[in-house]
């Protein structure tokens, strides 16, 4: 699969799901659901202009560090002593950069709550109601900025980005709610403006997935998700650390007698994230 993508036989999409999977990602988990990089960083133009290298995000760096302004936080939370009352039942805490995962299932529910099963699953979790407006995803241009604002905010995206437009548009017609500043009503998802459409949205963002500059870039980003960097002293380095519990082979379950424990242990591991089988 490498080399065809090396030789460019297979498209930088095709790439990412087959990495995806072998890495253990699936569509029918949300907890394991495929993980896509936010590639472009350029939201606000009138027209998006992919020859131009500062549309881009940079792919070598965490989304939580994209921002440089982030890189200082987050460098200061690698700090244990900052987390002695952060729960942690089995006392086998260690040092991380970020308390959030970038891909577990409320971020999958979060990007698709107007489709459903999603939306169901949304409710449900949410005890029979829709969550604050102000926290769904309402806004590309500022689902964008929220990340570029708070380094503890670091969701990269799925797969549907780049070729499932109604997962952009209301079209159940759910009431989703009013924002509280603007009150302006949530309903279908504000495209940069550059995008006409939702259409126009997935044709351009997947023509900026296949550009020169994602294809020279894409392996620094695998290189964090799927490779070296994702573990060890690279990731320290690259301020890519998560919670412990978030890594294949961190926990030994079988080996946990006390069943509350276990449990406890179980839904952490199912609810924040999980890193993907380093490949």
């Amino acid at each position: 699969v490498f080399q065809k993508w090396v030789n460019r036989e297979i498209s930088n999409f095709d790439y990412l799901i087959q990495l995806n999977t072998m890495a253990g990602r699936t569509y029918n988990d949300l907890a394991q659901y495929p993980v896509f990089p936010w590639i472009l960083r350029d939201y606000t133009s009138e027209e998006l202009d992919l020859n131009n290298p500062a549309v881009f995000r940079d792919l070598s760096k965490p989304i939580g560090v994209v921002n440089e302004k982030n890189a200082k936080t987050v460098k200061e939370k690698y700090v244990f002593e900052q987390y002695e009352n952060f729960e942690d039942p089995l006392g086998m805490i260690d040092k991380f950069h970020y308390g959030t995962h970038y891909s577990n299932a409320a971020g999958v529910m979060h990007y698709l709550i107007r489709v459903e099963p999603f939306t169901t699953l949304h409710i449900q979790l949410q005890s029979g109601r829709f969550d604050c407006a102000d926290r769904q995803f309402h806004s590309i241009p500022a689902t964008w900025q929220a990340l570029m604002d708070n380094p503890n905010d670091v969701k990269e995206l799925i797969p549907e980005f780049f070729y499932f437009p109604e997962f952009l548009e209301n079209q159940n017609g759910f009431n989703l709610g009013q924002l509280q500043m603007s009150k302006e009503v949530v309903n279908d998802v504000v495209l940069p403006k550059w995008a006409h459409s939702p259409e126009d949205f997935i044709y351009k963002h997947r023509k900026a997935l296949e550009s020169e500059y994602v294809s020279a870039h894409l392996h620094e980003w695998i290189d964090l998700i799927f490779g070296y960097k994702q573990r060890g002293p690279a990731a320290v380095e690259a301020l890519n650390v998560f919670y412990y519990c978030t890594y294949e082979g961190a926990v030994d379950l079988d080996a946990l007698t006390d069943e509350k424990e276990r449990k406890a242990l179980e839904g952490m591991i199912n609810n924040f994230g999980q890193t993907p089988c380093q490949l």
